[in-house]
């Protein structure tokens, strides 16, 4: 998920003005909350919750084999 900076929002203003977060949501499809400045928590609009894209595990376990190929050598070494 590409994050916009612009839609990023402090767990305390969005406290303290929610209905701000969700005319940000609507006006572009997703908010992160930050909490002590890490992103914590996405609002997302209920239609765009559906089409975000989740991998079931088979899928995962494809691209992890995948991640541990190309990256054998890398691996080798942090092993010693």
């Amino acid at each position: 998920m590409l994050i916009d900076t612009n839609n990023l929002v402090s767990i305390s203003e969005a406290n303290q003005n929610f209905s701000k977060i969700a005319r940000m949501v609507d006006e572009t499809g997703s908010v992160v909350i930050l909490k002590n400045n890490v992103p914590k928590y996405i609002v997302l609009n209920f239609d765009q919750a559906d089409k975000e894209n989740y991998l079931n595990d088979s899928e995962l376990l494809g691209i992890s084999d995948e991640l541990m190929k190309k990256n054998k050598q890398a691996y080798e070494v942090l092993a010693k």
